[in-house]
């Protein structure tokens, strides 16, 4: 697969998914974004291969892989699902994708927290995080990443009307890595991170993703 199709292909197999079931839904978050606001409740990965030998150049496939889909809304997740149903291939740029099956994820597990009715976990992210301050990609280690990582969860939550989550911690991080989108860069690493928050607010936000463009499959949660 070529490295651009990687993640330059995302977000197209994302609405082509969603609009099988709902053009009308698929539309209207595609031009207008979510019930007034810029931002796109829905996530995605990029194809992830498992036993693919790495080669200079490419990005290698093996029959082994998995992407993921994901949304917290019941609306948009449901018309995921429904567009998935049956569905024997998906066009990755100029790669074709077998699909034997799809599965559901349930929410992960969290740890309580001290405070009542707070909790804290430790999310891993299968896909590298973008965060951007102006027109520079940060990284992590990198000064402000963290806040506004932490912003970008607030603003999420605000969108779907729940409580911001708080005290995020960068346990881990990946090497930088370089995606072309649409012939414009995105720069991100993939990261391990600790967060505190109300249940019903971690799980919504584990199913959209951490940071900037997760609908071109940016920092997806493991």
């Amino acid at each position: 697969m070529a490295w651009r199709d990687v993640h330059g292909a995302a977000r197209g197999v994302a609405y082509e998914v969603l609009g099988a079931a709902d053009a009308e839904l698929a539309r209207a978050l595609h031009d207008e974004g979510w019930r007034g606001h810029r931002l796109r409740p829905l996530g995605v990965t990029s194809p992830q291969f498992r036993g693919a030998r790495r080669k200079a150049g490419v990005y290698t496939t093996s029959r082994d892989g998995s992407v993921w889909f994901g949304s917290p809304v019941p609306e948009i997740a449901s018309a995921l699902i429904r567009g998935l149903a049956g569905r024997t291939g998906l066009s990755w740029g100029r790669t074709r994708l077998r699909v034997l099956g799809f599965t559901l994820d349930g929410p992960a597990a969290a740890t309580p927290m001290a405070s009542p009715g707070g909790s804290e976990v430790v999310w891993e992210t299968a896909t590298p995080v973008v965060i951007k301050r102006e027109d520079r990609y940060l990284l992590p280690g990198d000064e402000g990443f963290t806040e506004l990582l932490e912003k970008n969860l607030a603003h999420k939550a605000d969108v779907l009307g729940l409580p911001a989550p708080r005290g995020v911690r960068v346990l881990d991080a990946g090497p930088r890595r370089r995606f072309e989108v649409r012939g414009a860069p995105r720069i991100g690493a993939q990261v391990r991170v600790a967060l505190a928050g109300e249940p019903e607010a971690l799980d919504a936000l584990r199913s959209w993703g951490l940071g900037l463009d997760t609908v071109q499959g940016f920092g997806w949660i493991r």
